[in-house]
């Protein structure tokens, strides 16, 4: 029997080791077997059993790699050596560990509302995700859209947000394009870096199959196939969140995710956010899930520093609601004292 199996260009470095190193220690453990590497495939010729028997274990040592971001010695003798690959597989993880990220850092649903936001993503095809900072709702999105391109459930993830603190135009500030548009995406690449290799992001990157871009060049596409995420919704107008979520084609899954205490819109103009669970609320497919300061997973301050923000904005609200009813009580009186005058 003679198979040709196809490698990920991005690992093939890491599978196939320095000089081929690892192909020379994988070619002694399979000695029945002539293995010859060309390019990011591997050519194996032998007995059938042998064959299927080095391809299984050639797909265990790719999603160790994967899952670690480095293959040693070591484990290639532990994972060739195993009587059956489900010891392998059932020993990989919990069931609230959505993905291994780089070197293996377990990426995990931790609190109830993050793992409810995972069972949601399972059964609708648009999710908003509404809370305070540091509640994990990007973090969790970006962690499942990884899971889904891994599976290959889907074929691209897009990532998007609206860059309002620069305006949607950016024309003014220096650099290309990239420049520009780096500051404002910076917390999706950090999401992307901590869940692949580098070289893989890079790889993504380049062939599209991993897109950052801002809100306004969503405009005219059709998002099919694909893994979408729009961050920092509660800066996207009525218009604009509309526009995007008309954007939405065959076997997509949107994600919309904001924190409404953060608007940095003029105040002319009306969040999209606020106006969506009003408008969408009960539709078939689409859901809302709404995070608090329980789910808050940064430093421990931080639960605290948001409970005391929310507590100091809700007494300046009711000061300013207090002061309204005031001002209307004063001007109700008004007419009777200027006609005297």
């Amino acid at each position: 029997m003679e198979k040709v199996i196809e490698i990920e260009p991005s690992i093939v470095v890491g599978l196939f080791g320095a000089q081929n190193a690892n192909i020379d220690l994988l070619s002694h453990i399979f000695s029945k077997l002539k293995i010859v590497a060309r390019g990011n495939a591997l050519k194996v010729i032998g007995e059938d059993g042998e064959v299927e028997l080095f391809e299984n274990r050639i797909h265990l040592l790719e999603s160790h790699l994967e899952q670690f971001g480095k293959l040693t010695e070591t484990d290639i003798l532990n994972i060739t050596a195993l009587e059956d690959d489900r010891f392998y597989r059932l020993n990989s993880g919990d069931k609230n560990v959505i993905l291994y990220g780089r070197e293996g850092k377990a990426i995990k649903a931790i609190t109830p509302n993050q793992k409810r936001l995972v069972d949601s993503a399972e059964k609708n095809d648009m999710v908003f995700v509404v809370g305070p900072a540091g509640t994990g709702k990007t973090y969790t999105a970006v962690a499942l859209a990884v899971r889904a391109l891994k599976n290959k459930q889907i074929r691209r993830i897009i990532l998007t947000r609206p860059a309002v603190e620069a305006g949607e135009n950016l024309g003014f500030l220096p650099g290309d394009l990239r420049d520009k548009l780096d500051p404002y995406l910076q917390p999706l690449y950090d999401a992307l870096w901590d869940m692949m290799p580098m070289q893989k992001l890079m790889s993504y990157m380049e062939d599209k199959v991993v897109e950052i871009a801002p809100l306004a060049f969503m405009r005219g596409r059709t998002l099919d196939n694909a893994y979408v995420i729009l961050d920092e919704a509660q800066n996207a107008t009525s218009a604009q969140l509309k526009m995007f979520l008309t954007r939405m084609g065959k076997n997509a899954k949107f994600f919309i995710t904001g924190d409404i205490t953060q608007i940095d819109l003029p105040k002319n103009q009306q969040s999209g956010l606020l106006q969506a669970d009003r408008i969408l609320r009960g539709v078939p497919g689409i859901d809302f899930i709404y995070m608090d300061t329980k789910d808050v997973v940064r430093h421990h301050l931080v639960t605290k520093i948001i409970t005391r923000y929310e507590a100091f904005e809700n007494e300046q609200e009711e000061k300013a609601k207090a002061a309204r009813l005031a001002r209307a009580a004063e001007k109700s009186g008004t007419p009777e004292k200027t006609e005297k005058e």
